[in-house]
């Protein structure tokens, strides 16, 4: 597998994916969230390859110093295979470049069927953003 950033040609597989993995309200806001952290910093989207096929994606930002970790999506038949925490690792890289001065994911009500894999990474509750404060990349 192979975790890189995002391409423009990566758009419509990914796009695929998503519709796939999310539910619509999800999705939809999803796009929002991807496009504005596109035009931000696009290094921050990342996207997981195996054998030339997207099989995985995260969306990360920096808001106030702070890296937040905001949507990840892996296909279904490459769910529980290393495809997730890939994806967590090398944006964890990215932020740790960027010098961050804190790490957290952002749990909102799409994201709590995935916070057992950021816990099953170290991840503490402590790390979990909940906030009715919404995130620059949502809020625009």
């Amino acid at each position: 597998m192979n975790v890189r950033s995002f391409q423009l040609s990566d758009y419509k597989p990914l796009t695929e994916l998503l519709e796939e993995v999310l539910t619509t309200e999800c999705y939809e806001q999803t796009m929002e969230a991807f496009a504005r952290q596109l035009s931000w910093d696009s290094d921050l989207v990342l996207v997981a390859v195996k054998e030339s096929e997207i099989v995985g994606m995260i969306i990360g930002t920096i808001d106030n110093n702070k890296g937040y970790y905001y949507r990840i999506a892996v296909s279904p038949g490459h769910q529980r295979s290393g495809v997730g925490k890939g994806l967590v690792t090398a944006l964890r890289q990215r932020f740790t470049q960027r010098n961050v001065s804190k790490i957290l994911i952002t749990a909102d009500e799409h994201n709590e069927p995935v916070l057992p894999l950021y816990e099953s990474m170290g991840f503490a509750t402590t790390d979990f953003f909940r906030s009715f404060q919404k995130l620059s990349i949502v809020t625009g």
